[in-house]
């Protein structure tokens, strides 16, 4: 097991550090200077840093950044004076997992550097499975035909048809294909024939001759010799218009075409790989698609499964576009929290993978924090009722503490509280106290009820989390400075 790395120059702090969680059986190495960390880095890492911000000889922040450099997924804790806040804001614009303000209350402190070693193994987890994530389309059980499949066409030539929503990954497991074919030496060529205009489509495809048409002053070649001896990509192959897939079967029938204009004919050494979102079977019945090339191209079918039947995909793959968006714009690869994670999963994404891609790159650029939380979630997210939602376990959504909200004295937590016996009930019991306190004239009543409202919610999550203020933000949905600041303005540590 990798150690806990402390770096403080106060021996006190050390001392009391090293203690404590040598007594949880963590194994531990202190330092009281950066330039003494950053030479041990040379020849091992630690599972979490510790590290004061102020130390002579070189600050926090400064080791933060270096430290990010070399090891961007490691869990980094920054201890400072309460003084020192806006050194932690810094420090959460670097990379730091979480601050501990000092002076710390043990068991919180030790329960932090707990949760920062489990983050640490979930990284180390993470990275190991992402090491072939831009082929790996996702361990679900309902991909896993797809790979079979794909193992058992590594050696074959054959025609294969996939199926599938739009966005959830076909041209991916078209260049699979390719990859592990006896042909994958030779070109991977993809063509969208629904982004192409009819009139166009014939000669991207044969290509043309000189002088075929207006505007054809070179002889050019089309995707079928563009692909000779490797993989062409027929995607959308159902928008097809039906005087091509005369052409088209002509070719997986003979291995022949001509070009635009041409005479003489031209052979295919190609795979065909075609891919649609619609029913092909629908189609032949209304007479759009032709039946003997559907045949053709129906060797082998491969469907590809919507994101929402593999749900458990879901945060491999938000991790590996959250990395990759990262790495394109240059900065740190955001986090999401638990709540956040949740809200993807849940989410049905009918734009699938491709949707998913788009929504990391988002929050790449547009989360405000390192760690993503529930309410940093682009608004069809945050709109949209979940399948878990629909049954009442939304995972960010909170749920009615009971009739007693608004009369719970705010200093103390009301565990087992009776659920009212309908989700509208606290509602109504918050009506009749804001027109009792109104009709009263008391002063200040949206004040009253609002503090009352935000402690019995801090207080009911406070207690189902056994006083983890951190996981009781995540729950809420809230920031970690935010819920601090509210137990403080709410008086809720007294």
């Amino acid at each position: 097991m990798k150690s806990i790395w402390i770096v403080d120059d106060d021996h006190s702090i050390r001392f009391v550090l090293e203690k404590a969680l040598t007594r949880e059986g963590l194994p531990v190495r202190s330092f009281s200077q950066t330039r003494e960390v950053l030479a041990a880095l040379e020849e091992d890492t630690p599972q979490v840093l510790v590290s004061d911000i102020r130390m002579p000889g070189g600050s926090g922040l400064e080791l933060l950044n270096t430290v990010k450099k070399q090891l961007p997924g490691l869990p980094v804790i920054i201890m400072t004076a309460y003084s020192d806040l806006d050194s932690a804001v810094s420090a959460f614009q670097g990379g730091a997992f979480e601050y501990l303000p000092k002076p710390f209350d043990l068991p919180r402190a030790v329960e932090l550097i707990r949760r920062a070693q489990e983050e640490s193994e979930r990284e180390s987890v993470m990275e190991e499975a992402q090491v072939q994530m831009p082929e790996m389309l996702g361990q679900a059980p309902a991909m896993q035909d797809v790979f079979r499949a794909i193992g058992r066409l590594s050696q074959s030539h054959v025609t294969v048809l996939i199926t599938g929503e739009s966005g959830s990954g076909k041209e991916l497991v078209a260049r699979a294909l390719h990859k592990h074919s006896p042909r994958a030496e030779g070109p991977f060529v993809a063509i969208n024939t629904a982004a192409i205009p009819k009139d166009l489509l014939e000669s991207e495809l044969f290509g043309h001759e000189r002088g075929a048409f207006t505007g054809a002053q070179a002889t050019r070649r089309g995707r079928f010799e563009q692909a000779e001896g490797g993989t062409l990509f027929l995607d959308e192959i159902g928008d097809m218009p039906l005087d091509l897939q005369t052409r088209l079967l002509r070719v997986l029938s003979d291995g022949q075409f001509y070009r635009v204009g041409g005479h003489s004919p031209q052979r295919a050494n190609v795979r065909v790989v075609a891919a649609t979102h619609q029913n092909l079977e629908t189609l032949v019945k209304d007479g759009r698609f032709r039946e003997d090339l559907f045949h053709r191209l129906n060797v082998i079918r491969l469907r590809l499964p919507p994101l929402r039947e593999r749900r458990e995909d879901v945060p491999l793959l938000a991790r590996y576009f959250l990395q990759r968006s990262a790495g394109e714009l240059g900065v740190e690869t955001k986090r999401l929290s638990e709540a956040a994670l949740q809200r993807l999963v849940n989410f049905d994404f009918p734009g699938n993978v491709r949707q998913l891609e788009n929504i990391c790159h988002w929050l790449s650029v547009m989360a405000p924090s390192l760690v993503v939380e529930a309410k940093d979630l682009p608004q069809e997210l945050l709109s949209a009722a979940g399948p878990a939602a629909s049954h009442g376990n939304g995972s960010s959504d909170v749920t009615p503490v009971g009739s007693g909200l608004l009369s719970a004295p705010a200093s103390l937590p009301a565990p087992g509280v009776s659920l009212p016996p309908s989700p509208d009930a606290w509602v109504a019991e918050m009506a009749r106290e804001a027109r009792r306190l109104l009709a009263a004239g008391e002063p200040d009543v949206w004040d009253v009820l609002t503090r009352r409202f935000e402690a019995s919610l801090i207080l009911t999550a406070l207690d189902l989390t056994r006083g983890r203020r951190i996981e009781a933000a995540q729950k809420l949905g809230i920031g970690r400075n935010t819920i601090t600041r509210k137990i403080q303005e709410l008086n809720l540590d007294a």
